[in-house]
C-alpha cells in the first residue's frame, strides 16, 4: 500500500471514525488533530495558537494585527508580514508535506487534498452524510437536543467551508474538487470503510 489518503468531511458525517477505521485496516497513520501538536512542534508556534486558527477562515484583522508584533519561528520579510492565520496554515501545510514525505497516511481535513495536489499517489476522498443521520449522532455524542446539533452542523460546516474555500483553488464539497465522494449515511460507517478500501485497491492497480 502506497497511497495517501486525504479526507475533507461535513460534520457528523463520521469522517474522522471513517478515517482511523482505513488507517487501522493499512496499518498506518490517522492524522487529524494529532497534525496541531506536530505543526507546533515544527514551527514553533504554540499549540494553542494553532488551535485557535485551525480549520478556521481569517477573520479578525485587528487579532492578527495585534498578534504579528511578536516574532515567530520563520523570518524573511514577507513570512513576518502575513497575518497569523496565514502563517498557521503555512505551518499546517509544511507539516501534511512531511507527513506524506514519510509514506503512506490518512489526513483528515485541513486542505490536505491542496496542500497534496502535486502528489500522484494521493486519493482525496469527501465523506458527507444525510442531516438526519449526522443530526442524531452528534445529539449523541455531545449530548445536544435536535435544534443545537443542527446549529452545531451547520456552524461547523460553514467554517470548514469558508477556510478551504479561502485557501484552496477548489471548492469545499463539490464533487469535482474530489476523486470520491460517499454518502456515509447511506453506506455506514462499516460500509463507507469498505468502499474506500475497495477504491485504493483499484487506484493503485491503475497507477
Amino acid at each position: 500500500m502506497n497511497t495517501i489518503i486525504t479526507i475533507g468531511r461535513q460534520f457528523g458525517s463520521a469522517g474522522k471514525e471513517i478515517g482511523e477505521k482505513v488507517a487501522a485496516y493499512y496499518g498506518i497513520k490517522c492524522y487529524d488533530k494529532e497534525l496541531l501538536s506536530l505543526a507546533a512542534k515544527e514551527s514553533g508556534f504554540c499549540q494553542e495558537m494553532i488551535e485557535t486558527h485551525d480549520e478556521r477562515p481569517t477573520n479578525s484583522f485587528l487579532y492578527n494585527l495585534v498578534m504579528d508584533t511578536y516574532s515567530f519561528g520563520y523570518n524573511s520579510s514577507s513570512f513576518i508580514d502575513m497575518p497569523i492565520s496565514h502563517k498557521v496554515f503555512l505551518a499546517q501545510f509544511d507539516t501534511i508535506k512531511s507527513l506524506a514525505d514519510e509514506g503512506p497516511c490518512v489526513i483528515v481535513g485541513r486542505c490536505a487534498d491542496y496542500a497534496l495536489s502535486e502528489y500522484k499517489n494521493c486519493l482525496n476522498l469527501f465523506i458527507y452524510g444525510n442531516e438526519d443521520t449526522k443530526v442524531k449522532r452528534i445529539m449523541e455524542k455531545y449530548n445536544l437536543n435536535e435544534t443545537k446539533a443542527l446549529d452545531m452542523i451547520i456552524k461547523k460546516d460553514k467554517q470548514r467551508q469558508s477556510y478551504y474555500n479561502y485557501y484552496s483553488s477548489k471548492k469545499w464539497g463539490r464533487a469535482d474538487s474530489y476523486d470520491l465522494c460517499v454518502n456515509s449515511s447511506k453506506f455506514g460507517v462499516d460500509g463507507t470503510v469498505q468502499l474506500i478500501i475497495q477504491t485504493v485497491e483499484n487506484f493503485e492497480k491503475n497507477n
